[in-house]
């Protein structure tokens, strides 16, 4: 029999590829961290520490994605949904708190959505908002055409994945058409949901594009109770993590019921 108490670091099968999957084990309730689109798992660090010991943190890296390996559905968004129930599944993880950040809410959200008695609850982290980006097509692909040659660095940053520039440029098309079409899954989504909005720019979008973009949550907040914004935070698209990591960890506190530690302040 698996020990699913013990920490473990290895690799999760799944259809052509393997997913790198860090798992803290012990008792306590388990958080799933599911990245941004190009991201790796150590974005999650800050978080991590913050919550500490009492959760059980699983990382993993998406397909073609940090220490994950290659795929040929790397740019597939359902593909990425469906990895979050094989993470679980291999882990022996039942009712997780999902966790997504930027790409990971909307993954997040689609996935506790098919499966509302097997999640605790979402927490979005400047993510999985229901705006329409299709104007901006030509764009993503002149970006990573422009960008083609950059790749191999990016991808050790955790800004790209292993993956061509059109196929990077698909997934982020793809992504946009999830975010246009989210309405319906916001709408029936049951379990709590809880939001951390960034503020300002990000690479590919500036201030008043990402603020229209936020803004589009405000309908969805007067629709379903089940979702709340948690914190309104200083930080960009790019540096949330970094920067405000406790007002994630907040989000996380208060699905799982946990307290904050001593001293510190309600927002």
């Amino acid at each position: 029999m698996t020990d699913f108490t013990s920490p473990w670091i290895g690799m999760v099968p799944v259809d052509d590829t393997a997913l790198a999957v860090t798992d803290t084990g012990g008792p306590g309730r388990p958080v799933v961290y599911l990245n941004g689109q190009f991201a790796s798992q150590r974005y999650w660090r800050r978080v991590i520490a913050e919550l500490g010991g009492d959760h059980r943190h699983i990382t993993y890296d998406m397909r073609a994605r940090g220490r994950s390996r290659r795929s040929a559905a790397a740019a597939s968004f359902e593909a990425h949904v469906r990895d979050v129930g094989a993470v679980l599944a291999a882990r022996g993880v039942d009712r997780p708190l999902l966790v997504g950040w930027s790409y990971g809410a909307p993954v997040a959200l689609h996935w506790a959505g098919r499966n509302p008695d097997r999640v605790l609850g979402v927490v979005s982290v400047d993510g999985a908002y229901p705006f329409d980006f299709s104007y901006a097509e030509e764009r993503i692909r002149l970006l990573w055409r422009r960008s083609r040659w950059l790749l191999p660095v990016l991808s050790t940053m955790g800004m790209a994945g292993r993956m061509s520039a059109e196929q990077h440029a698909q997934s982020n098309i793809e992504l946009n058409e999830v975010y246009a079409a989210l309405d319906p899954v916001l709408d029936s989504v049951t379990c709590p949901v809880r939001y951390v909005v960034a503020t300002g720019a990000n690479l590919g979008g500036g201030r008043d594009e990402m603020e229209r973009m936020r803004a589009s949550l405000d309908p969805v907040l007067a629709r379903n109770p089940n979702i709340k914004v948690s914190a309104k935070v200083a930080g960009n698209h790019g540096n949330v993590l970094r920067k405000d990591f406790r007002a994630v960890a907040d989000a996380v506190r208060e699905l799982a019921g946990t307290p904050r530690p001593r001293g510190r302040q309600s927002r």
